[in-house]
């Protein structure tokens, strides 16, 4: 996964290895049931494929470091491609740590970003630093009870030196291994399981860095864990309303002809048929976003159907709360909803206003009233605060928003 990694050639006989693999007795060809991928910022913000038959990715969302944190910025983007092109999405987690506090440091911060629907694979790629067996299956545990399918990623070899192969073992025996070796750098588009890893619950393989011309990361499934998070393996309609996911799931409904007509626009029309002009934009082969012409036909969605429908905002007694996003203080998040730090404090029970957490949730009110808007798919940042008679940068800090082009159907706003 991290470039550039070591060639493991602790060779298993191919015997051996059938007998270890999750399907005993039977034979290669009908052992692997998906080819795909995985990825990182090197595969850039769309990702790169191997071959046709590649039906799932696996994209980094980010790394953690013993206390530091390097997101991935091609995380969202190689997500939302897989999916536009009805293939499946997962995600991983580059996880440098020891101890729980570290574990649950990394995971409250990445957690709450993955954008792959729950009970899609979150895996923890384990192959540096100095792990122990406990804090790993407390961080598995961890990913498995915020609902998806964890997995630990690693070299056999690493893992059993730090883990012990007893350890490795246990963690087996309660989640899927994924494990990595490679014969050579030399491009390979299949597997050679004279170099299979051997161990119980190998469920996926990574077989090469060099799938393809170039470097990329080969993977077989060989129980089907892939299609983990989508309805009978069909990533058309995933369980999640994650921003990343919004085109491929509007690239994926029921679609009729719509005749351009002088004076429209490309996101006039997105708009009047609740989708992004993203998806419009690929859903029909537009090169150029800004040059559509009147007779042009234009697939568009069903459910939008040019209907008015009422996007009044609501009035709410319920309690305000603030997700604490990386790099946030109490006194900044205090400022921003005019409030006090001890106010903020005594209200969430924290004894120490220096020390708050990625993906912790704070109250912000007692029960004061408060505007909200529900925010439906073709909606803007700017137009929604024209319509509540708002600025943008208003609502952006009111609702510890960070990029202002990123916001999604179902997302309550604060106003």
């Amino acid at each position: 996964m991290q470039k550039m990694k070591m060639i493991k050639c602790g060779a298993a006989s191919v015997a051996i290895a059938l007998l270890l693999l999750p399907f005993a007795g039977t034979t290669h060809a009908t052992t692997v049931k998906h080819y795909g991928v995985d990825w990182s910022k090197y595969q850039g913000n769309n990702g790169k494929w191997g071959y046709d038959r590649d039906d799932f990715s696996v994209s980094q969302i980010g790394g953690y470091y013993n206390g530091y944190f390097v997101d991935q910025a091609t995380y969202s983007t190689q997500v939302a491609n897989t999916i536009a092109l009805n293939k499946r999405a997962h995600t991983y987690i580059y996880a440098q740590f020891s101890g729980n506090a570290q574990a649950d440091q990394m995971l409250n911060y990445y957690l709450p970003k993955v954008q792959t629907p729950k009970g899609s694979i979150v895996a923890l790629d384990v192959e540096s630093g100095n792990p122990d067996l406990a804090s790993v299956e407390y961080a598995l545990q961890k990913v498995q009870d915020s609902g998806y399918t964890a997995v630990l990623y690693g070299y056999k070899n690493f893992l059993v030196n730090h883990l012990g192969s007893a350890g490795l073992q246990e963690i087996a025996s309660q989640w899927p291994l994924w494990l990595a070796e490679y014969k050579d750098y030399q491009v390979t588009s299949e597997p050679d399981y004279n170099y299979f890893p051997s161990f119980n619950n190998v469920q996926l393989f990574q077989f090469t860095s060099t799938y393809a011309s170039g470097g990329l990361d080969g993977n077989v499934d060989f129980t089907g864990i892939t299609e983990n998070g989508y309805k009978g393996g069909n990533a058309q309609k995933p369980k999640t309303t994650t921003p990343a996911i919004t085109t491929g799931k509007q690239l994926h409904q029921d679609t009729h002809n719509y005749t351009v007509k002088s004076g429209d626009t490309l996101s006039a029309i997105a708009s009047r048929y609740g989708m992004t002009v993203n998806a419009l934009v690929m859903l029909n082969g537009i090169k150029n976003a800004n040059l559509i012409y009147p007779g042009q036909a234009l697939r568009v969605a069903d459910s939008g159907q040019g209907s008015t429908v009422s996007q009044k905002a609501t009035t709410t007694t319920t309690a305000v709360s603030y997700t604490v996003h990386y790099g946030d203080t109490l006194s900044a998040i205090a400022s921003r909803y005019g409030t006090s730090v001890s106010a903020l404090a005594s209200l969430n029970g924290i004894s120490n206003p220096n020390w708050i957490y990625p993906g912790q949730v704070l109250k912000l009110s007692g029960g004061s009233s408060t505007r909200a808007y529900t925010v439906r798919s073709g909606d803007t940042l700017s137009g929604i605060a024209s319509r509540l008679g708002t600025s943008w940068t208003s609502l952006k800090a009111k609702n510890g928003i960070t990029n202002a082009n990123l916001i999604y159907p179902g997302q309550i706003l604060y106003y």
